[in-house]
């Protein structure tokens, strides 16, 4: 019985959510093909003359997003049901998961900065009893620094409604175009870039995003592909015709390409095999957040999508290896698993070439595209050093990767049992494995209008081929490491320390930012909490009245001699004091 209502509550899910994402991509084309965009205002409740109004704005970039998001979702949730088989409360999982999905589609329909507030917090809120699912240590701290560095972008976007009481409505989408120049719709477009630095893991705020990964694996696979790090740069896709001129803007371009380059070179020292993965999420957020600020929030979008589809899928991937490995998520433990598993390392491998840019993959259309029109606009040499050797780089740990998992020896224990693949998982991956091949070419002809070419010399053209190129046979070199070889120098304590832990990121948002608060509540409690407040309080009135107490005490013993000493005493005392007042 249990059995069957857990099926159930899985497969209905399951069909509601493809359904809808069908529907959508139906009006999707609809849209498209009519260039419509639809506001709806949904009069709540009026009182006097305060009227609550509920906005949805449906275009096709929301309907796009919101086929995608339930897809996914639709995918995790089948995958779920075989996953997460030895759960009790699977019918709770469930829940969260679709409570986590209805936040993000509140987010991608909402026009109105309050019902923005709601899926954003909605999304905060479920990801940290997402992140928190299997209870232990690791997962309280994980879900705590992920819920707290999500506030910091609730707290913007909350001023960001305080601000906006000035226009008189909260709909933001009427005051994009003709409040460019006005002081405070700037001051509320760096509100706005804050807000989406925190939930797209930018730097400073990127330590969260690999600590998230103590969530169940279906949930990385949602949190980490379609919704949560996506929400920032959905944000900022948005409000781009506010922010394009601004100079924090640049600031944003900065620190994303930082991020993306941070995020490469922390996963070649990573041995997680879901914190590569993370990593490389973060990786591509940085890429998405660069040439969103570059002016290119199509191309977001369009690298945004792409992305969802093979990230979903390799997270998909990687909970089967984890399973097969006795829920081992080391790397060097792993080797040779497409002897076990060949049609989940078929899907792992096309994931990981997608996310590559292999031509013709999904991730080519996007991340080709994207770094031509890197190579084709203005900009100086840094933030072009920085595209490319970040490239070269998602190629270097993506082949490294594959030489741990894959092609090096088996390495766990001598003893082993053959695992035979789930059926429902391959179910879920084989969706996304289609998608993963087709949606880039798909995608081009829907949101492009007309075919971007871009003309350039030759050696630039390829540019992203050699790097990937580099990128490979680095990540062959590296991972073929032996005790005397010379890349050993790549591995010295204080350096692979620094770069494993992603610049001292995880280290400066928690122990440097609590390390003195705590500090300072520990000299508090021991001298004042326990040093005068006592003394001058109740332990010290306690060790008074004992001491008076033992005193008095010895009288009481019925001593005769010390009877008769105290009474002359205290009639000698009567006597001093009755001559002293005479």
């Amino acid at each position: 019985m249990i059995f069957y209502k857990n099926y159930s509550i899985c497969f209905i899910s399951f069909i509601f959510l493809f359904m809808y994402s069908m529907l959508n991509f139906i009006f999707m084309i609809y849209f498209i093909m009519n260039d419509l965009v639809y506001f709806f205002e949904w009069e709540i409740i009026t009182l006097n003359s305060v009227s609550i109004v509920m906005s949805i704005l449906f275009d096709w970039m929301s309907l796009l997003f919101m086929m995608f998001v339930c897809l996914i979702s639709s995918v995790v949730i089948y995958y779920s049901k075989s996953y997460m088989s030895s759960e009790l409360n699977l019918d709770r999982f469930i829940i969260l998961v679709l409570l986590f999905v209805f936040s993000m589609i509140l987010l991608i329909i909402s026009p109105n900065i309050i019902s923005i507030l709601l899926g954003w917090d909605g999304l905060g809120l479920v990801s940290y009893c997402l992140v928190i699912y299997y209870q232990n240590f690791k997962s309280y701290n994980a879900g705590m620094l992920t819920a707290l560095t999500n506030r910091i972008g609730d707290v913007f976007i909350l001023m960001v409604i305080s601000w906006m009481l000035n226009y008189g409505s909260w709909n933001y989408i009427f005051y994009l175009e003709f409040m460019n120049n006005d002081l405070e719709m700037k001051i509320i477009g760096v509100m706005i870039i804050l807000a989406a630095m925190t939930k797209s893991a930018q730097i400073p705020f990127s330590s969260w995003l690999p600590a998230a990964m103590a969530a169940p694996t279906p949930v990385s696979a949602l949190v980490h592909s379609s919704t949560l790090v996506t929400a920032g740069v959905y944000l900022l896709i948005r409000f781009n015709m506010l922010l394009i001129d601004m100079f924090f803007f640049k600031i944003l371009l900065l620190l994303s390409i930082l991020t993306m380059f941070m995020a490469g070179i922390s996963a070649n020292y990573e041995f997680d095999l879901k914190k590569i993965i993370a990593l490389s999420t973060l990786s591509q957020l940085g890429l998405m957040m660069s040439i969103l600020s570059m002016g290119f929030p199509d191309l977001a979008f369009f690298h945004l999508l792409t992305h969802a589809m093979f990230k979903a899928m390799l997270f998909m991937c990687a909970g089967v290896v984890i399973h097969m490995m006795n829920d081992i998520q080391d790397i060097r433990y792993m080797g040779g698993i497409s002897l076990f598993i060949p049609l989940t390392s078929l899907c792992l491998n096309i994931s990981n070439m997608a996310l590559c840019g292999i031509p013709f993959l999904a991730g080519f259309y996007s991340k080709d595209l994207i770094l031509e029109m890197v190579s084709f606009s203005s900009l100086n040499f840094l933030v072009f050093f920085f595209y490319y050797i970040s490239t070269g780089l998602t190629m270097f740990y993506t082949f490294r990767l594959i030489m741990y998992t894959m092609i090096m020896d088996f390495n766990l224990m001598s003893i082993y049992n053959l695992y035979d693949e789930d059926f429902i998982m391959l179910k879920s991956m084989m969706v996304l494995l289609f998608m993963s091949v087709i949606s880039g070419s798909f995608l081009s002809w829907v949101i492009f209008s007309y075919p971007y070419m871009i003309y350039l010399p030759f050696n630039m053209k390829m540019m992203v081929i050699y790097v990937s190129l580099l990128g490979g046979i680095f990540g062959y070199l590296i991972s073929n490491m032996n005790i005397y070889s010379v890349n050993k120098f790549l591995m010295t304590y204080n350096l692979s320390n620094f770069l494993c832990l992603m610049w001292f990121m995880p280290n400066l948002s928690t122990y440097g930012v609590i390390y003195y608060f705590l500090n300072l509540g520990q000299n508090l409690m021991k001298n004042i909490d326990l040093g005068w407040s006592e003394m001058y309080s109740g332990q010290g009135m306690v060790n008074i009245l004992k001491n008076y107490s033992i005193f008095y005490n010895v009288f009481q013993l019925n001593n005769m001699k010390i009877y008769l000493f105290s009474f002359i005493l205290w009639l000698f005392m009567m006597f001093m004091m009755i001559l002293l007042f005479i």
